[in-house]
């Protein structure tokens, strides 16, 4: 059976929607108490599960692991996918990032959702939903993401941080400082998003067991130490994440393409190695279509969740989904449920050097935290 994921369940859509909401001093999903800023810190690749696995080593951040502090990120679990919905409170059946890479229909191309935007993919378009930065400046509050300089202006950013003003800083530390600053200037009200890549880079480098995520991670909570105590008596922080992650050694690689069966008629791979999105040439058959269904069906169930786009939007993996946006997902897709990877031979070496992975339905990926601190732990 395939995954059906709970639309009533707590999600990361629910969190900077309720802080906005909280800013508001309105009702909100996560029960949030009124304050007059709220800061959303974004750790990217913090599962709940490897939080609990290495909680010697963030004794700030597993402190605040209480009962109901862990949520589902949504699918799938890929950063572009996920950061649309944090920043719009919508699924990616809405908001259209259903990927880290997307099949464009209309050029026939398949497009990197986080660094492949171009003149002829227009981010107003492309993702149309109204951001909760947005919502807040309609409110009459005060928008602010804090990250890296390099994310400023990519096409990326102004399809789901439109509506902020955005502010840069090369570290964790720096970052975590200016949203501390912010917290002292002034008294309008100011929704703050702060964005942690860290974390991730070094899983994707090194895994997310080796001492140099292990590190990373100490770094993280060292700095969410310090800032909590920045944290005023109407400021409330909220701790979460994108996605969990799996490591996945070189030899549970997947050469999916050296099956023939497999691949014959589909022209486009999208997804991520744990999250196959395949598309059809336009001229494939409808026999042709059903027999590699069948075949990946025979191949790899045993493994991984194969479903056609429609048997996955009717189970709701993507949430409420668009007619524009359904050929984005693909004909076929294949979630791994082991500690599998499928790359494309086709496509060279050098993608297969990433240890840490991430894309499906595993707990290990799913589940993210979501830590209250300042006002929110009240």
């Amino acid at each position: 059976m395939l995954p059906a994921p709970n639309s009533e369940a707590l999600s990361l859509a629910d969190v900077m929607q309720s802080c906005l909401a909280s800013i508001a001093g309105r009702p909100n999903r996560l029960g949030l108490r009124p304050v007059d800023k709220a800061v959303v810190l974004l750790v990217d690749g913090l599962g709940a599960d490897s939080l609990k696995a290495r909680a010697g080593h963030a004794r700030t951040l597993a402190g605040a692991m209480t009962g109901n502090a862990v949520i589902d990120s949504g699918f799938p679990t890929t950063t572009a996918a996920a950061i649309a919905t944090l920043t719009t409170g919508t699924r990616p059946g809405h908001h259209g990032i259903v990927g880290y890479s997307a099949f464009d229909a209309a050029r026939r191309r398949v497009v990197n959702q986080l660094s492949g935007w171009d003149a002829q993919m227009n981010p107003l378009t492309w993702q149309p939903e109204s951001t909760l930065f947005e919502a807040a400046a309609a409110d009459g509050f005060d928008a602010v993401v804090i990250g890296p300089e390099r994310y400023r202006e990519t096409g990326f950013s102004k399809a789901v941080l439109r509506g902020a003003r955005y502010e840069s800083a090369a570290t964790i530390a720096g970052r975590m400082g200016r949203a501390a600053e912010l917290l002292q200037q002034g008294s309008q009200h100011c929704l703050i998003y702060v964005y942690v890549p860290e974390l991730d880079q070094v899983g994707h480098a090194h895994g997310q067991e080796s001492p140099s995520w292990i590190s990373a991670l100490e770094a993280t909570d060292s700095e969410v130490r310090h800032f909590e105590r920045a944290l005023g008596p109407r400021h409330g922080l909220i701790v979460t994440a994108d996605h969990g992650m799996l490591d996945i050694p070189s030899y549970s690689h997947v050469l999916f393409d050296q099956v023939p069966a497999l691949i014959d008629g589909v022209q486009f791979v999208a997804g991520e190695p744990r999250c196959l999105q395949l598309h059809f040439a336009a001229d494939a058959s409808v026999s042709q279509r059903s027999r590699v269904l069948e075949a990946w069906h025979e191949s790899e169930s045993d493994r991984s969740w194969v479903a056609t786009r429609h048997e996955a939007i009717a189970a709701n993996w993507f949430g409420p989904v668009r007619p524009d946006v359904e050929s984005r997902i693909g004909d076929i897709l294949v979630a791994a449920r082991k500690g599998i990877a499928y790359y494309d031979s086709r496509a060279g070496t050098s993608a297969r050097a990433m240890v840490g992975q991430h894309g499906s339905w595993s707990p290990a990926e799913v589940r993210v935290p979501l830590l209250r601190f300042g006002a929110y732990a009240a």
